[in-house]
């Protein structure tokens, strides 16, 4: 199996992880969004520290300016979470997973705004469209009774897009996945925990477990989307991370009985049409370097 065929196996396999957590965690059940947010970080927090301690990496930043780029990451994210679990409580899985698939669009034009990276006319024009997509999911009328969690799940993906960013940039300036994963991890566990003291609902143990299977689940797709992109370009690979929203209506559809209204199944064909052609288009533009084996 050369590189690039195991990047698409380990990026669906990150999608198919992150559909099994949106699924644990509407199971979990009328819980607070930041009880559930809570959990499923504190778990991550124990897979990233293993990895920490198994490598040997020490758990600090390279420069006090990346410190400040971590805080804004974890905190994007954190937010980011929060608008994605509760959409994913209030509405049908797939649109939440789809509103939640505008990071990409989102992490363009913060590399723009924050990284002064190239943003062209191409790339404004697909932004453009997915944002059209993503109004036909949100269906912004004072008629729809989902509009506050469209618009949480919306600002999920803008959350995830600026973290992806400041992601792209600590990459760049010496940071460690594994430090990344854990610093956003604890801060979410931190700026999660007052809301759990003082609102913090009994659980079952069929709760907890759905709660840890979250987190595990997450953590799972954390690892496999960042192995993913270690062995192959995202211009070569993200498009397949839109499978997500095939498990998810699936799981939504055999587990909930979600089925999506037409304009959603027309928001989801632009959103994904729009990652498409940006998938083409990045393919087309640089020649594909060959594949070598992976020893």
């Amino acid at each position: 199996m050369n590189k690039r065929k195991k990047a698409v196996l380990l990026i669906i396999l990150s999608a198919f992880c992150f559909a099994v957590m949106s699924a644990c965690v509407r199971l979990s059940g009328d819980l607070p969004t930041m009880q559930k947010v809570f959990f499923r970080n504190f778990v991550a927090l124990f897979f990233a520290a293993g990895v920490l301690i198994k490598n040997k990496i020490p758990f600090k930043t390279q420069s006090k300016k990346n410190l400040g780029v971590l805080t804004v990451r974890a905190l994007a994210g954190s937010l980011g979470m929060v608008g994605n679990f509760y959409a994913i409580d209030k509405l049908v899985l797939p649109d939440a997973s789809i509103l939640n698939k505008m990071s990409p669009f989102f992490c363009v034009l913060f590399s723009y705004l924050l990284l002064r990276e190239k943003l062209t006319m191409f790339n404004l024009l697909t932004i453009l469209g997915a944002f059209t997509g993503a109004l036909f999911v949100i269906k912004p009328t004072f008629n729809n009774a989902d509009l506050l969690a469209s618009v949480a799940g919306f600002l999920g993906g803008m959350g995830a897009g600026l973290a992806y960013t400041c992601v792209r940039y600590l990459g760049q300036h010496g940071e460690k996945g594994p430090v990344i994963v854990a610093f956003f991890s604890a801060f979410s566990c931190i700026l999660s925990l007052p809301f759990l003291i003082f609102d913090c609902r009994h659980m079952s143990l069929y709760q907890v477990l759905m709660l840890i299977g979250a987190g595990f689940a997450a953590a799972g797709g954390q690892f496999t989307i960042t192995a993913a992109y270690s062995n192959a370009p995202a211009k070569e690979i993200s498009v397949f991370d839109y499978t997500q929203i095939i498990f998810t209506a699936s799981m939504g559809f055999f587990i909930f009985s979600d089925i999506p209204d037409i304009w959603s199944f027309v928001g989801y064909i632009i959103i994904v049409s729009m990652a498409l052609i940006v998938f083409i288009h990045n393919n087309k533009k640089e020649p594909q370097p060959s594949d070598s084996p992976i020893t």
